[in-house]
């Protein structure tokens, strides 16, 4: 079971919202426990790794702003924004038992959600103001899932490890797009926020 930090050590979290987090990192547990939606060795370190890795996103985004979260799996970032940044989020997860506990998990910590079990390449969804992904895919194959779910004026969050910079030389051969990388506290990791995306 992993050990949730002290609520001082997460200063800019409410305690009601830590409380929250706290009920979806145990009710996460249980269920790793029968279908993978984190490796089993991340489990002790599920707060430092995922849980706050995602929070660097909750100042990224304006309170209670539609989100759409591609290949939403355990939660990361879709459902931690949902909890703390009060945000309306859409969840997308082709695995129908990972599609299963999101919805789960937003019922139980009170999220205001919809969880859409289908392949991102078949959606037909309204354009959000933010889209969101987080170790789904390449930069290229992201690009090409997000830019028609962008709305006008909007943007996309992609959370990238060490290979960041690789993954924007080989984008920027097909993809016209301005990128902003934010700093991780996460160790080699990069915030991507990322506009005006459209095809050379």
């Amino acid at each position: 079971m992993p050990t949730p930090p002290h609520p001082t050590s997460l200063p800019d979290v409410p305690r009601e919202t830590f409380e929250r987090l706290t009920c979806f990192a145990d009710l996460l547990t249980r269920w790793t426990q029968k279908i993978n939606l984190i490796s089993p060795h991340d489990l002790p370190h599920l707060w430092p790794r995922h849980i706050e890795d995602c929070l660097q996103l909750v100042p990224l985004v304006e309170r209670g702003t539609h989100i759409t979260d591609l290949g939403s799996g355990g939660g990361f970032p879709g459902l931690i924004l949902a909890i703390a940044a009060d945000a309306d989020v859409t969840l997308v997860e082709s695995d129908r038992r990972k599609a299963a506990f999101l919805r789960e998990a937003s019922r139980t910590t009170g999220c205001r959600t919809r969880v859409i079990d289908q392949r991102i390449e078949t959606l037909d969804l309204p354009p959000a103001p933010v889209v969101t992904a987080r170790a789904l895919a390449r930069l290229d194959q992201l690009l090409d899932w997000s830019a028609p779910l962008i709305a006008p004026g909007g943007f996309a969050f992609f959370l990238k490890g060490q290979h960041a910079p690789d993954e924007l030389t080989d984008a920027e051969r097909h993809w016209h797009m301005t990128v902003e990388r934010i700093p991780s506290r996460t160790p080699g990791g990069t915030i991507l926020k990322i506009s005006d995306i459209r095809r050379v």
